[in-house]
């Protein structure tokens, strides 16, 4: 029985060896198209990474260089939404130290008052201010348009945003959040580029800056809805870019990764400034430069090197597993800061 046992073994190993050595010469045949297929492989792979180094180098050193003329190319006024505070106080800033008159729209009167009156003195522009909630949805634009009119409106920047208190499920997430992204990060973006857009293509001039999210570049549980909202802002700024090429009209969308602002304060693991996590003021520098120099940025070198990981090294599913257990990290964090 057993020499029965380890003549059959002995012929299972031998019909396997045999049966492999017979695979292993098929797949011999197919040696040149598996070279070919490696080549391309690594040469798109080398291609996307020089491609991105030589997008990167335009936008973050060449416009350094080579800056633009803001008033000459685009116009005289830029119109800057969530301009209070953040990001779209600093870039206001940018657009002001390079001769641009500018409209604040914001939602508190006061802040509007005291941001408009230090920009104006600091460098020396006309300001004004429009009070607007966007969360408001459609009533408040009829107002706004009324404060833009015959103005040459070079430049419009929508900035204004806002996201959850801190990373929650959706569940857990207030009706006033769920329709304060709806209204202000979703609406604002179309509806003030229709404000704007007709006076420049009679111009056939001017530059609309789409603030989204690197966020958008899959989805992102405990902040869905923000990315969702996000997204939107990404499809809907790129297909106007399309649209409007040769127009004259500048369309570029902007996407950040963490900044240290007011919208991170709940954390120090996102709020704290850092290599990876810039100040408003050293953001919005950065990314005023890349006007003109890039369609689709994320205005900051650091956050463009996570993008083109993101983009081209990660499939959707692991970063949504990835960005879970970091949001759950921050609920940790938040409560532990709580207790």
């Amino acid at each position: 029985m057993q020499a029965c046992q380890r003549r059959q073994s002995s012929v299972w190993r031998h019909w396997a060896t045999m049966s492999c050595s017979a695979l292993l010469a098929s797949l011999g045949v197919f040696e040149p198209l598996f070279t070919v297929v490696g080549i391309l492989t690594v040469g798109r792979i080398l291609l996307q990474a020089l491609w991105a180094v030589g997008n990167g180098l335009r936008a973050h050193f060449w416009s350094r260089l080579w800056r633009k003329r803001l008033v000459e190319d685009y116009g005289r006024w830029a119109v800057v939404t969530g301009s209070t505070d953040g990001i779209g106080k600093e870039y206001a800033k940018e657009l002001a130290k390079r001769g641009m008159n500018v409209v604040f729209v914001s939602r508190t009167l006061d802040k509007l008052k005291k941001v408009s009156a230090e920009i104006a003195q600091e460098f020396g522009v006309e300001t004004e201010i429009v009070q607007a909630d966007f969360s408001d949805g459609r009533p408040i634009y009829e107002n706004i348009a009324k404060h833009l009119q015959d103005k040459e409106i070079g430049v419009l920047v929508n900035n204004v945003g806002v996201l959850l208190p801190q990373p929650m499920p959706f569940g857990d997430a207030s009706d006033k959040d769920l329709w304060a992204h709806v209204n202000v990060n979703v609406a604002s973006v179309p509806a003030m580029t229709k404000l704007v857009l007709p006076g420049m293509l009679r111009r056939g001039r001017g530059a609309i800056v789409n603030v989204s999210s690197l966020s958008n570049i899959c989805p992102v549980p405990l902040i869905g809805i923000y990315a969702a909202t996000k997204a939107f802002v990404d499809y809907f700024s790129r297909s106007l870019e399309h649209e409007y090429r040769g127009s004259g009209i500048t369309v570029q969308t902007v996407m950040p990764g963490y900044v240290s602002t007011n919208m991170t304060s709940y954390s120090d693991l996102v709020h704290k400034p850092g290599v990876f996590i810039p100040n408003a003021s050293t953001f919005a520098a950065s990314t005023a430069h890349t006007l003109g120099y890039a369609r689709r940025t994320t205005g900051y070198w650091v956050h463009g090197i996570q993008a083109h990981l993101l983009e081209n090294f990660m499939n959707s599913e692991l970063c949504m597993y990835i960005m879970y257990h970091w949001h759950m990290m921050q609920i940790r964090s938040v409560k532990k800061n709580q207790d």
